[in-house]
């Protein structure tokens, strides 16, 4: 049935809650600000700074491993593609190391991206992941490059995800944990949530993760002229430091794939349908089969993409965006239930396509 037709159905908060199984998650999995706070207090090889703080009132914290280097110009990226000139903005030939920026889930109920994230820090930091495993190959490609590292784009979402993961639930948890419920207790769904924004207190019975304590989606924030600190505090860091390549790591109920970043040159999708292939290679020993990446193309149609935060990642620094959609391990999902273990490793097959990719390039 299509997404407009479906009769959504009703869900209360004490249903939801009672849907969730009774298991306690394993040690490398994190699923919540307190988790995360314990792995930020933990950091001693990277850099920890504040980057903004939520309407909830909660810091928006980056990670940086590696040492920045001085690379700047005397435009910002706008304009110095107007001259022709885009070292004008920063001249990247310049450097080094690679800048890989990896934007944390801005959607607090996709918490596969989180888990990720510290578990990449853990490398950073010991040279195994949480689970005690060794990555040597990720840590010494990752030790070749500048590391950025916003473990979540919206701690306040975060911190209304109850269930720490969605993995072997069903859809209709997604819908609830992500996009809420209308006042009169219907679960909004996709894309139906996105007609209202921001949501407001009198709309909604739940307010989703998908937003912050606004009622702001960051992913479709107003950016020049910002509702919430999300997506400011994100942008802020690719402008100041210009980072050849971004992931934004979201999660769904489909096989691993790529998002195409809309309103940017086709040169770069190009280059995000490289990056793919490059992680194709590494997902299939894993036999976990891989959702793709679209095809380049102009916008246009009846309905053109929106220009969301992936773009507009492009558009502050000129580097090169994506989203990254991992699979929840819901029931609904089009391929096999994932298990926790094999989401972990399907975001560290990311880390390691997206680190040698930015090596090669």
């Amino acid at each position: 049935m299509a997404e407009e037709t479906r009769p959504w159905r009703l869900m209360t908060l004490e249903e939801a809650r009672s849907r969730i199984p009774e298991r306690t998650l394993p040690g490398f999995w994190c699923g919540g600000l307190a988790r995360l706070d314990e792995h930020l207090a933990a950091v001693q090889a990277g850099e920890v700074s504040t980057m903004g703080t939520s309407p909830g009132g909660r810091p928006i914290r980056l990670v940086a491993y590696g040492e920045r280097e001085s690379a700047g110009g005397k435009a910002n990226f706008n304009s110095a593609v107007a001259a022709r000139e885009p070292s004008a903005y920063m001249d990247r030939a310049s450097r080094t190391k690679p800048v890989v920026f990896f934007v944390g889930p801005v959607h607090g109920h996709e918490v596969e991206g989180l888990t990720g994230l510290v578990n990449l820090m853990h490398v950073m930091e010991t040279g195994a992941d949480l689970r005690g495993r060794p990555q040597d190959e990720l840590r010494a490609l990752a030790e070749r490059c500048r590391l950025l590292i916003l473990p979540t784009g919206n701690p306040d979402g975060l911190a209304r995800f109850e269930p720490g993961t969605l993995q072997g639930l069903e859809g209709d948890d997604i819908r609830f944990w992500g996009q809420g419920t209308w006042s009169d207790g219907r679960l909004c769904g996709w894309p139906q949530c996105k007609r209202v924004h921001p949501m407001r207190a009198d709309q909604v019975s739940f307010l989703g993760c998908y937003y912050d304590d606004a009622g702001v989606n960051p992913m479709h924030d107003e950016f020049t002229r910002a509702m919430s600190a999300s997506a400011p505090a994100i942008l802020d860091v690719a402008r100041r430091e210009g980072p050849d390549l971004t992931a934004v790591l979201h999660s769904s109920g489909h096989a691993p794939h790529f998002g195409r970043p809309a309103y940017t040159p086709l040169a770069v999708q190009e280059h995000v349908r490289a990056l793919y292939r490059v992680f194709q290679a590494r997902l299939e020993p894993l036999g976990i089969p891989s959702g793709g990446a679209p095809e380049p193309r102009p916008e246009g149609g009846e309905f053109p993409a929106s220009l969301n935060l992936t773009g507009m990642l492009y558009h502050v620094c000129g580097g090169v965006p994506f989203t990254f959609e991992c699979p929840h391990g819901v029931r609904t999902d089009r391929v096999r239930l994932l298990g926790l273990e094999e989401i972990l490793e399907v975001q560290l097959a990311l880390y390691c396509s997206m680190l040698e990719f930015a090596l090669s390039r």
